[in-house]
């Protein structure tokens, strides 16, 4: 069953594509590769990047969307990626990048391409670990920016994963939230003397 990916909102898609037309924002860009690509770069498989801001003992979690990544492509070779981000003013370009998560990205999307149940493919960012988990979405017809992780989907962390959390490997969010709940630091609630 095919993997579907949202389309990306154009102001977020002419915002990147602006960037790498930019001699200055490519120059700028701590991306080696991206620098001395030879050839057009064009930005491909746009998937919505979510962060989980808390998981509750429950397992309950409150998702945000926070922005769009764009692979970065010149030729058949992946050689950054590029973030938008979402303004007062709408979709803007946020930043260039390179590092494991996009080779890491590329290899948790064609594991879940031979899944024989559809999903929707989304990014799951929990900043409190410093883990990144492709976010396999049950129901495709969401437009990919709104909803929580539901119990059955599934969440891959990608490489490198947290220690203890095998990279690459599916897990149900039942199962992994329960899991994350006792690595993710408590809250420590309002400080004394401070505004609640």
């Amino acid at each position: 069953m095919p993997l579907h990916v949202p389309p990306a909102p154009a102001p977020a898609l002419r915002s990147v594509l602006t960037a790498l037309g930019s001699p200055t924002a490519v120059r700028e860009a701590r991306t080696p590769s991206l620098r001395t690509a030879q050839g057009p770069t064009t930005p491909e498989l746009p998937l919505p990047v979510h962060v989980l801001d808390r998981i509750t003992p429950e397992g309950v979690s409150a998702t945000r969307l926070a922005g769009w990544r764009f692979v970065i492509r010149c030729g058949d070779r992946a050689v950054a990626a590029a973030e938008t981000r979402l303004t007062p003013d709408g979709w803007a370009f946020s930043h260039f990048f390179e590092g494991p998560y996009i080779a890491s990205t590329e290899r948790a999307l064609r594991q879940a391409e031979s899944s024989t149940q559809p999903y929707q493919a989304r990014l799951l960012s929990v900043p409190s670990l410093y883990m990144l988990t492709l976010w396999l979405h049950g129901d495709c017809s969401s437009d990919g920016t709104t909803g929580h992780p539901a119990a059955t989907d599934l969440l891959v962390p990608l490489a490198p994963a947290p220690p203890g959390i095998a990279a690459h490997r599916p897990h149900r969010v039942a199962e992994l939230l329960p899991v994350l709940t006792l690595r993710v630091p408590p809250d420590p609630g309002p400080l004394l003397g401070s505004p609640a």
